[in-house]
């Protein structure tokens, strides 16, 4: 009998994945990302996914959309992050909340049949096999800086935070949960998703929070978490 084992390699990676565009939401290499599923194809996907692989491709629209009803099957960027389920309930009023934590990222090769409404794809793992190892930490100078910028990013749009938590997290933890915690836009969030690693996706953040300290219209009043 195999030992089985929470931690995925790159060959336990399925070739075909359910996608789940949805806009502005960015999951990244584990991290987790709490989910609400209601639509009926998006209910299909989750009982597939748990059925095999138990693994659902997030992935952001190109289009710049108002809402999912403007096209139910909008144009998506070539490069998402799967995530793998870790945690659902089934609601009274029929819903599922999931919980995703992030495995690897991917680039869609081509799209599939649709199944029971949903999309998928063929995917390539190939480019992100770095994603399933650990992470080589970022340079202290590095991180000190970050934490001052971040300090007044936080002050200047007058956000709460946990400093005990922050200051106690690693440095990829708080590089990649600022990263999908805070308010950026879709291509915003696409470049830190494609950033080629810890240390490229922290100098993206760093000029995201400089142009944000610079502009910070229509962002007051929100709570980081």
């Amino acid at each position: 009998m195999n030992i089985y084992r929470f931690e995925k390699k790159y060959t336990d990676l399925p070739e075909v994945i359910p996608l789940f565009p949805l806009n502005n939401v960015l999951l990244l290499p584990k991290c987790k990302l709490p989910l609400n599923l209601f639509e009926n194809r998006y209910l299909h996907m989750f009982d597939s996914a748990l059925s095999t692989d138990r693994i659902i491709g997030m992935i952001q629209p190109s289009e710049n959309l108002k809402s999912h009803k403007d096209n139910p099957n909008p144009k998506i960027y070539k490069i998402g992050c799967a995530g793998f389920i870790v945690a659902f309930n089934q609601t009274n009023d029929n819903r599922y909340e999931i919980v995703l934590k992030g495995l690897s990222r991917f680039e869609i090769k081509k799209e599939v049949d649709l199944l029971n409404g949903f999309r998928r794809a063929k995917v390539n793992w190939k480019s992100f096999k770095d994603d399933l190892s650990s992470v080589s930490p970022t340079k202290p100078t590095d991180r000190i800086m970050f934490e001052e910028k971040l300090k007044i990013y936080l002050k200047k749009l007058d956000v709460s935070a946990d400093w005990q938590q922050i200051e106690a997290s690693s440095d990829e933890d708080l590089v990649n949960s600022i990263s999908m915690g805070c308010p950026f836009s879709n291509i915003e969030k696409q470049a830190l998703l494609e950033a080629k690693n810890l240390e490229d996706r922290l100098k993206v953040l760093n000029s995201l929070l400089d142009m944000s300290i610079n502009d910070n219209r229509g962002m007051e009043n929100r709570s980081f978490s």
